[in-house]
C-alpha cells in the first residue's frame, strides 16, 4: 500500500467525484482511477460505489478513510515539525449557511489568511450543509444542533432577524405601523417545501397568516429582491443593517436564532481546525452588536 494512493483515495472521498478530485490534485481522472484500483487490489476490498452523482464510500471505504486521515494528520505534524516552526499549513474546509458564510465570514477571512499564509481555507457557503460526521467538512456552522454522530458541538452565538424593506419603496407604499399592515404588502421568503431547516420558517412565527408572494431558497436573492423594491422580507441583522438602502420595520418584531459550531470528534484537536475555530469565536465575540442588531 502506497501513501500516494491513499492521498488520491482521500481526495475522491472528499470530492465525491473522480473528475473533481483529479482537478484538485492536478492530474487526470484516469490516473486517479488507476490508483484507486491498485489500492483496492492491495487491500482486497471495494472502496467506492458508483452513484448517479459520483463516487460514494462503501463501509470498507469509510473505515479506510478514518485510518488514512489519521495517517494524514501524522504526516502533516511531521512535516510541520521538520520545518522548525508552528506555522500552519494544509487545508481546512468550512461549511456555513449562505448568509452567514457570505455576509459575515467571508469579509473577515483576509485577516485569517494574513495570519496563516500557508493555510488553505475552503469556505462552502450554500443552502444546505456538508456533514462533519462523514468528514465532508472540518468545521460546520449549523442552524440546528445535531443530536447524534461522533461530533463535538458548541453554541457559537445567537443572532437576530428583523423585517426590512427598501427605503424608497417604503416611502411610496406608506408606513407599516402594525403586523396587520404586513398582510397588505408583498412579502418575500423561502420556498416552503425546500426549507433545509425549520429554523428558517420566520414569517409564520411573526403572523401565521403571512404568506410570501416571491420565494427563493437563497437568502442573498431575498436580500436583492428587497433592495430592488419587490417587497418586505425577514433578514438577519448582519445583512439588513449592513445595507444603507434598507430600513427596519416594526421594532417590536424580532426573531432570534442560533448558530452551532460543529467538528468531528477526531479532528477538533487538529491545529488547523483549532486555529480556525479560535479565530471564528473571537470574531463572533467582537461583533455581537452586528449579529444581534
Amino acid at each position: 500500500m502506497r501513501w500516494d494512493d491513499l492521498k488520491h483515495f482521500l481526495a475522491v472521498a472528499r470530492a465525491g467525484q473522480l473528475a473533481r478530485a483529479a482537478a484538485q490534485l492536478g492530474v487526470d481522472a484516469t490516473t486517479v482511477g488507476r490508483r484507486l484500483r491498485r489500492l483496492e487490489r492491495a487491500i482486497g476490498q471495494t472502496l467506492f460505489e458508483q452513484g448517479k452523482d459520483g463516487q460514494a464510500l462503501t463501509e470498507a471505504g469509510e473505515r479506510l478513510r478514518e485510518r488514512a486521515e489519521a495517517m494524514e494528520r501524522q504526516v502533516r505534524e511531521i512535516e510541520t515539525g521538520a520545518e522548525g516552526g508552528a506555522e500552519l499549513s494544509g487545508s481546512v474546509r468550512i461549511s456555513a449557511s449562505e448568509g452567514f458564510g457570505t455576509w459575515f465570514v467571508a469579509p473577515r477571512l483576509p485577516a485569517l489568511a494574513e495570519a496563516h499564509p500557508r493555510l488553505i481555507v475552503d469556505l462552502v457557503a450554500s443552502s444546505g450543509f456538508l456533514n462533519p460526521s462523514r468528514r465532508e467538512a472540518d468545521v460546520a456552522i449549523l442552524l440546528d444542533r445535531p443530536r447524534k454522530g461522533p461530533l463535538f458541538v458548541r453554541k457559537l452565538t445567537d443572532y437576530r432577524l428583523r423585517l426590512y424593506g427598501a427605503r424608497d419603496w417604503l416611502a411610496a407604499h406608506g408606513p407599516v405601523a402594525s403586523r396587520a399592515d404586513l398582510r397588505r404588502l408583498p412579502l418575500i421568503g423561502y420556498v416552503p417545501d425546500l426549507l433545509y431547516s425549520q429554523e428558517l420558517s420566520y414569517l409564520t412565527e411573526i403572523d401565521p397568516a403571512l404568506q410570501p408572494r416571491l420565494r427563493s431558497t437563497s437568502i442573498t436573492a431575498q436580500h436583492r429582491l428587497v433592495a430592488a423594491g419587490a417587497g418586505v422580507a425577514v433578514l438577519p441583522c448582519f445583512m439588513g443593517d449592513a445595507d444603507p438602502s434598507l430600513a427596519r420595520l416594526l421594532d417590536e418584531v424580532a426573531v432570534t436564532r442560533s448558530f452551532w459550531l460543529v467538528t468531528h470528534a477526531d479532528t477538533r484537536r487538529s491545529a488547523r481546525v483549532g486555529a480556525f475555530v479560535d479565530w471564528l469565536v473571537a470574531v463572533v465575540a467582537a461583533n455581537q452588536a452586528q449579529l444581534l442588531g
